[in-house]
């Protein structure tokens, strides 16, 4: 098998797996260089050199060697008379760079060769899948579902590259058949010695992101901004927008025409609901706006913690709350405040304010609630409505206007 038959056998290999030449020729070399070492020995290698020419179909093998009388090394000496054919100027003790026929490998080289050749190109279009892909992380890719286990499914796509979509980044409701198109996020590209592996995900917060901008046009030219996204995946999300146009509703734009382009996005997600929240740089708006759907009475904010207490009427309190706390959960992640929920009851009752300090309670109630060690608005607040009715000279209609002018002091403070 001259060089020319070697190249054509490895050329027919690339050529089916889609190798560049230059990869090809690299290829090669390393290859020989391999079969150099398993025939001379690992500490020859160095006096070898390799060069391919796939143009004109040639390997040539270059080896040094010490011109000698008499071999006593025949992989590293040569005759004088050997090498004067080579070099007629070359004497003794002098290098001599010899020409080594590929073909003195014998075929079963060759042959050894060629399986490792078929490695190596597994090799390269790994690298080369990976080089791709990993220009793809944190973009949208879809493929179609191919193999279902019970903690990930395994994906394929049109070149038949292989996805996975483990169990943290599938959506709780979604329901996968083999065969069925998937869209998700590249997350990660790992390449290491155990192969290729990509990981998408459907739970990321930067997957809901993508969506946004495939169908808001407004978002991908930089009119609006997502200012903040939270999660829970399959059930609810919050976006905070921002429109840097005047002229352009946010949230509206987010929305759609008769809610288009919000309903492909909350489909793709399998029925997540999605609140748009539109953005202010007031904290007030911001965390009012994010505790939607419910809708808080009063704020108490702390911008430096940051932390704020929102206010509801008691009837209100479970759906600012949301199942499992999920809505305050939301609201505290998007907005970046630690945010606790208390009810307007619960609220007023905590609170004490002096009750001398209270204008419109007289002098005679003053007294007889002083009288009983009821001194602040918290006390009142906090006593049983049968024991305030069992006081000397404090009936229903006194304890009535006595409680109603409490909660407008109490109602004052909060403003």
């Amino acid at each position: 098998m001259n060089s020319k038959d070697i190249i054509d056998a490895f050329t027919y290999v690339a050529n089916e797996k889609g190798i560049d030449k230059i990869s090809l020729t690299a290829i090669i070399e390393d290859l020989f260089l391999t079969l150099i070492s398993k025939k001379f020995g690992e500490e020859n290698e160095d006096k070898f050199s390799v060069i391919v020419n796939m143009d004109r179909g040639e390997i040539e093998i270059f080896q040094e060697k010490i011109v000698v009388e008499k071999i006593l090394d025949k992989n590293n000496e040569i005759l004088l008379k050997d090498a004067l054919l080579i070099d007629n100027t070359l004497t003794v003790g002098e290098i001599c760079i010899d020409i080594l026929d590929p073909s003195t490998f014998g075929r079963r080289l060759i042959n050894t060769a060629k399986h490792h050749l078929l490695n190596r190109i597994k090799d390269v279009e790994k690298k080369s899948v990976y080089d791709e892909f990993v220009n793809k992380v944190e973009d949208i890719y879809s493929g179609y579902v191919h193999q279902i286990q019970r903690n990930r499914i395994f994906i394929s796509d049109e070149n038949k590259n292989e996805l996975i979509l483990p169990k943290s980044g599938q959506i709780p409701n979604d329901r996968y058949k083999r065969g069925q198109q998937i869209r998700g996020l590249i997350e990660s590209v790992d390449y290491s010695t155990k192969g290729l592996e990509i990981i998408i995900s459907r739970t990321s917060n930067v997957f809901l992101k993508r969506l946004f901008e495939l169908e808001v046009p407004e978002i991908d030219d930089g009119i609006i901004e997502i200012k903040a996204i939270s999660r829970e995946p399959g059930e609810r999300s919050k976006v905070v927008v921002f429109s840097s146009d005047r002229r352009i509703d946010a949230v509206g734009a987010c929305v759609g025409m008769k809610g288009n382009r919000i309903q492909s996005i909350v489909r793709e997600l399998n029925g997540e609901k999605i609140d748009i929240i539109n953005w202010s740089e007031k904290p007030e708006i911001l965390i009012s706006r994010s505790l939607a759907p419910a809708n808080p009475i009063n704020l108490l904010i702390d911008e430096e913690k940051p932390y704020a207490v929102a206010i509801f009427e008691d009837d209100d309190l479970a759906i600012a709350i949301g199942s499992n706390g999920q809505n305050i959960k939301l609201a505290s992640d998007v907005t970046g405040y630690t945010i606790d929920v208390k009810k307007k009851s619960d609220y007023e009752t905590n609170q004490e304010i002096d009750l001398k300090s209270i204008s419109g309670l007289s002098e005679k109630i003053l007294n007889i609630l002083e009288e009983n060690n009821i001194l602040t608005s918290k006390d009142f607040m906090s006593s049983d409505q049968e024991d305030l009715l069992e006081i000397k000279g404090f009936g229903a209609k006194t304890y009535e206007k006595t409680m109603l002018i409490i909660k407008e002091a109490i109602s004052s403070t909060q403003e």
